[in-house]
């Protein structure tokens, strides 16, 4: 049986950031880690790479790097192989994480084992898409490419908050701008973090150096006039890069808006499912989907909750509280008559729509809750 061009191909993930902007969620998880519907956003890039039949896939790795490496293992419940590298260095006699960037950190892996030899497509771990991996791979090869970048078209009034790329009639990539102010952009094209390799890209590459695909490695290419090329494709991008994203990107998903992200649980009512295990108080409570209540739940008398909202697993809402439009993680007890009104939520922290954080215990605070297992 012939192969098929994504049968050919490898895939690298990039999952060893520290994800500083969207701490707190990421103090104790990686980025990559972090859940939509109760599945970490890495598993979704896995999904997406099996259903392709790209099958090989290497992780970067490096803060709180374990729970990365514990939950996916070797990989074989996906249907792929999965490898990890650690990123790190001994410092005063303890093994600290430290991030080689993004293209360093491939040339590392290209280093010890020679594992780029096809062509690899490249993402970032801390991004949902529902990208055309066949099809972007057949015009990285239909073009020659040796490196492409996929780029989404964005408003011209939103360009500041991107990478932009500069690209010819040919889609052949002329130059990059970090971020540019509005006006000064020379096009609208964003970078999506999503790159397709071939392996004598990685000679570009200096060894044993931290060196960043995008700030680093393109302007590099770009400059010596190499086959490097920009494809334009309309998919969803779920970016996660600020915690005010991570709330929205809540909200779009609960609204059944992203395709191939399935809510789980049991729908008992129109637009509300549950898990196993839940006490709810069905005559009292006051439940507006989509909403989801996790396995071990208790709702008590009186509570509302308006959707789009996600109530993880083992969470307590005590009488007469109410949750609007919220995200609240596993074991999260809210207080009677506490009102969470369009939050992200732990039983450690409060993280409103906007960023601004709250923690647990502060008494400047009228929001009162804590951990359900307490």
């Amino acid at each position: 049986m012939n192969q098929t061009k994504s049968d050919m191909t490898k895939a690298m993930i990039l999952a060893a950031g520290q994800g500083t902007r969207v701490r707190p969620l990421t103090k104790r998880t990686p980025k990559p880690m972090i859940p939509i519907l109760g599945k970490p956003v890495l598993e979704y890039l896995i999904e997406l790479l099996a259903r392709y039949g790209v099958k090989e896939i290497m992780v970067n790795v490096s803060s709180n790097h374990w729970k990365i490496e514990n939950y996916f293992g070797d990989g074989h419940r996906w249907g792929v192989e999965i490898g990890y590298s650690y990123e790190g260095v001994r410092e005063h006699g303890e093994i600290m994480p430290k991030a080689l960037g993004s293209a360093g950190g491939m040339r590392k892996i290209q280093d010890f084992s020679g594992f780029f030899d096809e062509t690899t497509i490249v993402l970032c771990g801390d991004a949902i898409i529902d990208l055309d991996i066949h099809a972007a791979l057949l015009e990285h090869h239909a073009k020659k490419a040796m490196a492409s970048v996929v780029t989404l078209a964005v408003p011209d009034d939103q360009v500041s908050n991107y990478g932009i790329v500069v690209a010819d009639r040919e889609d052949r990539v002329t130059s990059f701008q970090e971020k540019p102010k509005t006006g000064k952009a020379k096009s609208n094209l964003a970078s999506t973090g999503i790159y397709i390799f071939e392996p004598a890209i990685l000679e570009f590459v200096p060894p044993g150096v931290e060196f960043d695909i995008g700030s680093q490695l393109f302007p590099l290419l770009a400059e010596q006039g190499l086959p490097f090329y920009a494809q334009r494709r309309t998919f969803n991008w779920i970016d996660i890069g600020r915690v005010s994203d991570y709330w929205s990107v809540c909200q779009r998903v609960l609204r059944g808006e992203i395709s191939d992200m399935r809510m789980p649980g049991k729908e008992v009512r129109p637009g509300v499912w549950v898990g196993l295990n839940t006490r709810i108080d069905w005559n009292t409570v006051n439940i507006t989907g989509p909403v989801y209540i996790g396995s071990g739940s208790c709702i008590d008398s009186g509570v509302t909750i308006e959707g789009p909202s996600w109530i993880g697993h083992g969470c307590t809402l005590r009488k007469n509280s109410t949750v609007v439009r919220s995200t609240l993680f596993e074991y999260t007890r809210l207080s009677e008559t506490a009102t969470f009104n369009e939050v992200v939520a732990s039983p450690q922290y409060c993280v409103d729509r906007h960023g601004h954080t709250t923690y647990q215990g502060d008494e400047s605070t009228t929001l009162r809750w804590g951990d359900a297992r307490a």
